[in-house]
């Protein structure tokens, strides 16, 4: 998947780019949630950096800091302030993509960005477009692929199996074919589980 404004890959970035991945890794490093890691915001955005990198070698700029922000400062909107149930999540979602969305754009702007670069980072974080947008899409399979490899096995560990599977089938529809490809390829599933990836 070719995308565009290509600055180099996130492993290797300069300047500009390099000053916003630096904002960011400084906010997050505020994380109270220490992890083995580190932080748990900081250790979430470079891995996220990281799978990008591994999956869409040639992800542009904009996409690149889209993925490294993608929790920026997340603590700061706790679930616990939402109602309990269906709603209450899709609320509290709702305003972390907007939270995030605003605060990279923040930083952006203050690293010299333009307005329509700043706004097209917050809406790829917002998710607009997914299914639809390729960069918003590969945005999401990045997110998928980093909590199939490195959260679901502590988190599945606190489910109920019907629950369990239920999310499992939710991620696997936000992601495209080749992503849910990719994750049969990489992850041995029990059968259900397996099944939510195939087409």
């Amino acid at each position: 998947m070719p995308m565009s404004g290509k600055p180099g890959g996130s492993g290797g970035a300069c300047g500009r780019l390099a000053r916003v991945f630096e904002a960011i890794d400084a906010a997050n490093a505020h994380d109270p949630a220490i992890g083995p890691e580190g932080p748990e915001a900081l250790v979430y955005g470079r891995r996220m950096s990281a799978e990008l990198d591994r999956l869409f070698p040639d992800a542009g700029e904009l996409l690149q800091i889209a993925a490294r922000g993608q929790h920026i400062e997340r603590w700061t909107i706790p679930r616990s302030d939402y109602p309990e149930g269906r709603s209450g999540y899709l609320a509290w979602r709702r305003d972390l993509g907007r939270f995030h969305g605003d605060r990279v754009a923040e930083i952006m702007h203050a690293e010299g960005y333009a307005p329509q670069e700043a706004a097209r980072v917050a809406a790829m974080l917002r998710k607009e477009g997914l299914k639809r947008d390729r960069e918003v899409q590969a945005l999401e399979d990045v997110i998928c692929l980093v909590f199939l490899k490195h959260h679901f096995a502590p988190f599945a560990a606190t489910q109920p199996a019907d629950r369990l599977l239920r999310i499992v089938r939710k991620t696997a529809r936000k992601m495209s074919s080749e992503g849910r490809a990719r994750v049969l390829r990489e992850f041995d599933l029990p059968g259900e589980f397996a099944a939510a990836f195939r087409d």
